[in-house]
C-alpha cells in the first residue's frame, strides 16, 4: 500500500525545529540486579530529527529506549525531556510531551480501532471529564494521517500486521506529544509492511517535525530513514553519528561480529551492507570450478 501526501497538524505550524522537542540523555545506566545493561550511555537527541539506535541482540538498546521514556528507573546519570529533569516530572505531563510505542504491544479483547486510538487522549483527562472536541479532533487526525479512518470501527485483531501498527502509532499520535520513541517497530513485518510504517514514519517527521528516536534491527534501514544511528555493544556507545559515519565496515564487524562490505544503496544514496557469507559463495565457486573441468 503506497501511502499517500500526509495532512499538517495545524498545532506544529510556525514552530521550528528547536522549539518542538528536546531529548538529551547523560551517562544513563541501568542495571538489572547485578547485571549492568546500560553503562554510561549519552545522547542528545536533536529537535524534529529521526534517529536509529541499533545493536546486537542484548546489547541493551532496547532497555535504554525505555529508560528515555521514563519505563525503567536509571541507576545513575539524567534525562532531560524539554529542559527538565524527567525523573522530576509528573507521569500525565510526560505522556503529553513525549509518546512510546514498545516491541509487539497487544491490544484489549475486542476493542476496535478508534477506541484504541482514543486511549492515546488519557494523558489530558482528569478523574471525571468529559470526551471534548479536541479529543475528538486528534484522534481523527491521527486515523487521517496513519490512513487508518476507514478501519475505525475494525477490531483491531482483524487487522494486517501493517495496519495494527499503524493503529498503535495513531495512539501515540493522538497523545499529541513532539518526541516519539518506537522499540522495533518493524519487527515480525513483511518487508513491503516494514517500509510502510517506516515510510510513515518519515512523513510524520517531514510533515509535523516530530522527534522520533527508534530500536531497529535492520542496518540498511537504519541508514535510510535515519539522520543519526547509535550503535550500541554490550551495554555502551560503540559509535554515534550521521549514517555513513556509524555504517562501515570496522563498526559493524565491532557491534555485530560480521565482515561485511559497503555499497551505496542506489534510492537513497545511503551505505548499505552486504554481508561477507563464506557458505553463500560456496555453491557458486563449485559450479564455476565444475566449469573450468
Amino acid at each position: 500500500m503506497k501511502l499517500q501526501k500526509l495532512p499538517a497538524n495545524p498545532r506544529n505550524s510556525g514552530k521550528s525545529q528547536s522549539e518542538r522537542a528536546s531529548l538529551s540523555a547523560h551517562k544513563i545506566r541501568v542495571a538489572y540486579g547485578k547485571h549492568l545493561a546500560v553503562k554510561g550511555v549519552d545522547l542528545d537527541a536533536h529537535g524534529g530529527q529521526i534517529g536509529a539506535i541499533i545493536g546486537a541482540n542484548g546489547c541493551g538498546k532496547s532497555t535504554f529506549l525505555r529508560a528515555l521514556a521514563r519505563l525503567v528507573k536509571p541507576q545513575g546519570g539524567t534525562v532531560v525531556l524539554n529542559g527538565h529533569d524527567l525523573a522530576t516530572l509528573p507521569t500525565k505531563r510526560i505522556a503529553t510531551q513525549l509518546g512510546i510505542l514498545p516491541q509487539s504491544p497487544i491490544a484489549p479483547e475486542g476493542i476496535t480501532v478508534f477506541d484504541l486510538v482514543s486511549r492515546g487522549r488519557y494523558p489530558y483527562h482528569r478523574f471525571g471529564s468529559s470526551w471534548s472536541k479536541q479529543d475528538q479532533d486528534a484522534v481523527e487526525h491521527a486515523l487521517e494521517v496513519t490512513h487508518m479512518g476507514e478501519f475505525a470501527d475494525r477490531i483491531v485483531d482483524q487487522l494486517s500486521g501493517g495496519q495494527r501498527q499503524r493503529a498503535w502509532i495513531a495512539l501515540t499520535l493522538a497523545q499529541d506529544t513532539d518526541i516519539l520513541l518506537l522499540d522495533e517497530p518493524t519487527t515480525y513485518l513483511d518487508v513491503a509492511y516494514q517500509l510502510e510504517v517506516l515510510d510513515l514514519l518519515a512523513d510524520l517527521n517531514a510533515i509535523d517535525g516530530i522527534t522520533i528516536i527508534m530500536v531497529i534491527h535492520d542496518i540498511n534501514l537504519a541508514a535510510r530513514y535515519a539522520d543519526w544511528i547509535l550503535a550500541m555493544k554490550d551495554g555502551a556507545c560503540d559509535t554515534f553519528g550521521t549514517p555513513s559515519e556509524v555504517v562501515t565496515p570496522d563498526v559493524i564487524r565491532r557491534v555485530f561480529g560480521m565482515d561485511v562490505r559497503i555499497i551505496q544503496d542506489p534510492e537513497s544514496q545511503t551505505p548499505m551492507i552486504i554481508a561477507d557469507s563464506r557458505h553463500a559463495l560456496a555453491p557458486k565457486r563449485a559450479i564455476l570450478d565444475k566449469e573450468k573441468l
